[in-house]
């Protein structure tokens, strides 16, 4: 039985199981969107009854955060395994130079998604791109993606191109939106997945917390240092998510 935090259903599978789970979706007829809750996911998702749908109707919803885990013990005494989003890019993009499946990034900042592109074919040589370009900003309508491009030629973008994987970083709640409400429009895709910072990640624009500190779950004290506008973000998913997760427990 999935584990529930908060309203938002996680599934607590394996990395392997996770892997096998895409390798499905790309080779089946149907279409399939993965997301990742963090602990800011959940935070959001209390005000928002949509983006709970959302993370809800996902094929896989793989708990990204040491703060999901944690949760998971006080709520349902449940180890889940976590993923951080950008780790199951990377492995999406093995898999996807593996089965000689192509990929389209969209979002992120001006040319980062084309960064992001020269490191993962420096590190998958055999990684067929079939795109990769700006979302620039996007409003909660999303009536407008990039300043330049309306959201109808962003679609013709990405269709023309035919990916069967578009990973979108657009930041939380508006990718996955937008996810929702395009994938219908582009029939080539099988797999879609909202990755948030992964682009500036992979292209080195934003530095990574060493791994011993992700192990730990301080990556966000890395955030903090590196991004202290990111406060208010920090404090949602840290402070408020387990005020949120103390009261759930105490009202049980």
């Amino acid at each position: 039985m999935k584990p529930t935090i908060l309203g938002v259903q996680i599934d607590n599978l394996s990395r392997t199981e996770v892997l096998r789970k895409i390798e499905h979706f790309l080779n089946s007829e149907e279409q399939h969107y993965i997301v990742t809750p963090n602990p800011e996911f959940i935070v959001a998702a209390q005000k928002d009854q949509e983006f709970t749908k959302i993370l809800n109707k996902a094929d896989i919803a793989i708990p990204d955060g040491m703060g999901l885990k944690i949760a998971a013990r006080i709520l349902h005494k449940q180890k889940i395994n976590r993923l951080a989003g950008v780790d199951l890019m990377i492995k999406i993009c093995k898999l996807a130079a593996q089965k000689n499946k192509s990929i389209y990034l969209f979002g992120a900042g001006e040319g980062v998604a084309k960064k992001a592109v020269n490191k993962l074919k420096q590190k998958f040589p055999e990684l067929k791109i079939a795109g990769a370009h700006s979302g620039g900003i996007i409003n909660y309508q999303l009536s407008i993606i990039n300043p330049k491009l309306n959201n109808s030629q962003n679609i013709a973008k990405i269709k023309s191109a035919n990916p069967d994987i578009i990973l979108v970083a657009l930041g939380q709640v508006k990718q996955e939106k937008w996810i929702v409400q395009n994938l219908p429009k582009l029939p080539s895709v099988r797999l879609a997945m909202g990755v948030g910072g992964s682009f500036d990640y992979i292209s080195k624009k934003t530095p990574r917390a060493p791994k011993f500190l992700r192990i730990l779950g301080l990556e966000w004290l890395v955030r903090l240092i590196l991004q202290p506008k990111r406060i208010k973000r920090i404090w949602n998913a840290t402070a408020v998510f387990m005020w949120l997760v103390l009261k759930e427990k105490l009202t049980k």
